[in-house]
């Protein structure tokens, strides 16, 4: 897929970026690593690249996550397109944590970003990041390993992980579902549902779907393929078809948190009956019920 050269990422804000960031180092940084052998200890043998992934550009990079480049240039890139600044905006979804987790899964973890601070905010908790791009897990590893942190990075599909049922308190998935479309959004949360444990809690952080809908030039400001379709779409109604139930703040009367307008944190729990999922809604947990759940997640 060619890059659009129309879009106002390529017109006006890579090349004030390209200004800011250590070109020279980045380039040094790259040829120090041998890539194909280190993706290889990464790769599975089981893992298919779906289609809406393969060969797919995002914020304009040939051939999307699929090549070393990606893992290179993203954090330079991402500290300067997320308002007001990339840690704060990363730092909400770790703030709207509600259960004490012993096992954490981050879902299309990227260069581990999300993933470093949840292990931070939680030492005692075992940490998986899964991402379908090994060249973003082995710059994952490497910063966590300069970190002094113990993550266990996994090359995966977050619709479908291959990790057993109902063995994690906590799942998460920061910037991933703007770049789904939308019935695999969906699908990610399904699989979510099914590997927590009753109690346990899914955070997804991402762009404002309010905001995309009614500034549409947002939509255009960089090279993203989905951006529109989840735009017009709704976390919270997904979280009700995957049966989730709210996990809401007394101050709030959403489940969807605004974060500096531009982005949004979305909060579920896996309720205890199941088999009679319930609509989605922002009444049926309360943030200081959680504990009476007996979840595994609070150590009862």
């Amino acid at each position: 897929m060619a890059v659009r050269q129309d879009t106002i990422w390529e017109r006006f804000l890579s090349p004030v970026v390209r200004l800011l960031i250590d070109e020279d180092g980045l380039k040094r940084y790259a040829d120090s690593i041998d890539w194909e052998k280190e993706c290889g200890r990464f790769r599975r043998d089981d893992v298919t690249i779906p289609p809406y992934y393969t060969n797919q550009n995002f914020h304009s990079i040939t051939d999307g996550y699929l090549n070393y480049g990606a893992g290179v240039t993203y954090d330079p890139i991402i500290q300067y397109v997320l308002p007001p600044n990339e840690s704060i905006v990363r730092q909400a979804l770790v703030d709207a944590v509600k259960v004490k987790p012993r096992r954490i899964l981050d879902l299309g973890c990227g260069t581990g970003s999300t993933t470093l601070m949840l292990k931070q905010a939680f030492p005692e908790a075992e940490v998986i990041g899964l991402d379908l791009s090994p060249y973003m897990l082995v710059r994952a590893e490497d910063k966590a390993r300069n970190a002094g942190l113990d993550i266990v990075w996994r090359h995966g599909n977050a619709e479908k992980t291959g990790l057993s049922d109902a063995t994690f308190d906590l799942v998460t998935a920061s910037l991933l579902f703007h770049e789904t479309p939308d019935a695999v959004s969906l699908a990610i949360l399904r699989e979510s549902f099914r590997l927590l444990v009753t109690g346990g809690q899914v955070l997804i952080l991402d762009g404002n779907q309010k905001t995309l809908r009614q500034l549409e030039w947002l939509n255009d400001v960089f090279e993203e393929p989905y951006i529109r379709e989840y735009g017009a779409g709704s976390v919270d109604a997904n979280m009700g078809a995957a049966g989730f139930e709210a996990v809401r703040c007394l101050r709030r009367a959403t489940p969807t948190q605004d974060v500096w307008w531009i982005n949004q944190v979305t909060s579920g729990v896996k309720p205890i009956a199941t088999e009679n999922i319930r609509q989605y809604t922002p009444t049926s947990i309360d943030n200081n019920d959680l504990e009476g759940l007996g979840s595994p997640a609070f150590g009862i």
